[in-house]
């Protein structure tokens, strides 16, 4: 069989991280005031806060989006293929990058983060790239990378979302879509290019039903999110490894292995 390694056009990944640092780098010193809106609906009113660095946050997750698929357009076995998969990480990572950009200081633990975060975007949007190849000889790390990128990013929004201290249709309305996304993506990853809506469906269900749960119990916001993630990443593995046909006596190991790990994390965690 026939093996690839291409690598995207470096003029336009260099101008794709570019903008969306520059973005980043601009929010510090603009500052405009905080709007409210509110709509009143039956039974409870829905309330959200809008400032500079959210408006920065949709708009630079956009871009990375854009941008991505600008890149991906140049990729040589490209071949008509649905490129939609590969925006959701690029403009996921870009929007976890501004979550403790917008809340520290500048200063030497700011700039340690910004430069960070804009090496993770440039290697989650090179992992993409090299995806699109089901044959290209670093496919399957790539897989992994973008994975794990996946679901650490998710811990990253349920931590963030527990510390902010929302309301539990909000908390839901932005993790439930979140997960359905990312056990979707990760599910097409491990098959190879096959869509498995109704794993990723139930797994939402099921998480959600447990994020409503804990979501009234005095957990830290890090213990919140490491339970959570626990039970995405092991019901995900174990749909995963269902739909690759192992044994009933091997397919509960990796699932139950991560979980039993995470949960246990969280129980030493104080923060």
């Amino acid at each position: 069989m026939q093996t690839h390694h291409h690598l995207p056009d470096a003029d336009r990944l260099s101008v794709i991280a570019a903008v969306i640092l520059l973005g980043y780098a601009l929010t510090p010193f603009v500052s405009l005031p905080e709007r409210l809106v509110s709509l009143q609906l039956p039974g409870f009113l829905f309330e959200l806060r809008l400032n500079f660095s959210t408006i920065v946050a949709v708009l630079v997750s956009l871009i990375a989006a854009a941008g991505t698929d600008w890149l991906i357009q140049t990729h040589p076995h490209l071949e008509g293929k649905v490129r939609l998969p590969h925006w959701l990480l690029p403009a996921l990572t870009a929007w976890a990058i501004g979550v403790p950009l917008t809340t520290l200081q500048v200063g030497v633990e700011w700039w340690v983060v910004f430069t960070l975060g804009g090496v993770l975007f440039l290697l989650v949007v090179l992992a993409e790239y090299i995806v699109v190849d089901p044959q290209d000889i670093r496919h399957a790390l790539a897989s992994i990378g973008l994975t794990a990128v996946s679901f650490a990013l998710y811990l990253v929004l349920a931590v963030s979302l527990r510390a902010a201290g929302l309301r539990l249709y909000t908390l839901i309305l932005t993790l439930a879509p979140t997960l359905f996304l990312i056990s979707l993506r990760a599910l097409y990853l491990r098959s190879g290019g096959q869509w498995y809506l109704s794993w990723a469906a139930g797994i939402t269900l099921v998480v959600s039903q447990l994020a409503a749960a804990l979501h009234y119990l005095p957990l830290t916001p890090l213990r919140f999110g490491l339970l959570l993630l626990a039970a995405a990443y092991g019901l995900t593995s174990l749909a995963a490894g269902l739909e690759e046909g192992r044994g009933l006596r091997f397919v509960w190991v990796e699932p139950l292995v991560m979980a039993v790990l995470l949960v246990g994390v969280s129980l030493l965690v104080r923060v």
